[in-house]
């Protein structure tokens, strides 16, 4: 089967890496989110990519499930030193690494597309990672405090600010201009399937849906998402910040409608919202499932890829079906 997800950090990376118990042998290819990158000390660091890339090859730290596991953080305690900010992002010494030699194959004229292979060739992640993008993007956050209303770049809004300050507007700087980095579009027509891991739906996801041709390209295949909201509150971080910087509500069925059809064929939701409101969750051409949706291992993350996977099966098999038919265990 040929499988492409898209993805965040965190929630996205713990998520296929169930993708991955559950479809052995599958071909999945996995488009990283690439707006929460940052230049930090002259280096470029790409967050999400190497959350997905460390995890899945077996290096994150699984506390924090960021980073990388065994760290030291000698070299930020020597630039802290010297005064060198930003001191609020925490850069370990093995992390390092690994953005020096992205930072350089860069600088060399390779595009990120490329150096995120080289670098995973040392990793092994089990999935071809594409970034959504070869050309630069950065979401920055509008944000009013005592310094006026101004524009930070979101790592500083997330990390520094711990989202404490009302974003304003989200912006990915750069969308208007960037394209798919080359084997985005392939994959996804060559999909069989397409999954939206529980990631953020405005930071993460919705990124990813802004370059250009991918959201149209996705429309055209069988795409089935899993809920980041359980219960009216983010399975893990800010998620609720960013939808509310948007309008949108932190409930499962106002993440559906702001995916919308026809992108989301199926979505899955959370036994706590199975039945919320007079009507349910669901939207008009979406097939609704509940299920438990925490990721507390991989057994549980594959049990919850594998609901996905079934549910994107039964749609391409019913395409003649009149939309919104459900079965017993729907909604």
């Amino acid at each position: 089967m040929r499988i492409v997800s898209l993805a965040g950090g965190i929630g996205g990376a713990r998520f296929l890496r169930g993708l991955l118990a559950a479809a052995p042998g599958s071909e999945i290819t996995v488009i990283g989110n690439t707006g929460d990158d940052i230049t930090l000390y002259g280096l470029q660091v790409c967050p999400d990519l190497d959350t997905v890339m460390y995890t899945l090859g077996g290096g994150i730290d699984e506390d924090q499930g960021w980073g990388r596991q065994k760290e030291t953080h000698v070299v930020k305690e020597e630039l802290a030193a010297y005064g060198v900010e930003p001191q609020w992002f925490g850069l370990g010494d093995r992390d390092f690494a690994t953005h020096i030699v992205r930072t350089q194959m860069l600088r060399a004229g390779y595009p990120l597309s490329a150096v995120t292979e080289a670098l995973c060739a040392r990793w092994e992640p089990g999935v071809r990672l594409i970034p959504m993008s070869d050309d630069r993007t950065e979401t920055h956050v509008v944000i009013s405090d005592e310094q006026g209303r101004r524009a930070v770049h979101f790592q500083e809004w997330w990390v520094r600010l711990r989202a404490s300050v009302p974003a304003e507007e989200i912006i990915l700087v750069g969308a208007d201009q960037a394209r798919p980095a080359p084997g985005v579009l392939e994959a996804i027509a060559d999909a069989d399937a397409v999954i939206l891991p529980p990631s953020n739906p405005v930071v993460s996801i919705g990124t990813i849906l802004q370059i250009k041709g991918i959201r149209e390209a996705l429309e055209s295949k069988t795409v089935v998402g899993v809920s980041p909201i359980v219960g009216g509150a983010p399975v893990r971080g800010m998620a609720d910040a960013c939808l509310t910087a948007i309008g949108v509500e932190t409930t499962a069925q106002a993440v559906l409608e702001l995916y919308g059809s026809p992108l989301v064929n199926g979505w899955l939701v959370a036994e706590e919202d199975d039945g919320v409101g007079l009507d349910g969750v669901g939207l008009d051409g979406v097939r609704v499932r509940s299920r438990p949706l925490i990721m507390h291992d991989v057994e549980s993350a594959a049990a919850i890829a594998r609901a996905a996977l079934d549910l994107a099966t039964e749609l391409s098999a019913s395409r003649g079906e009149p939309a919104g038919t459900q079965g017993e265990d729907g909604l």
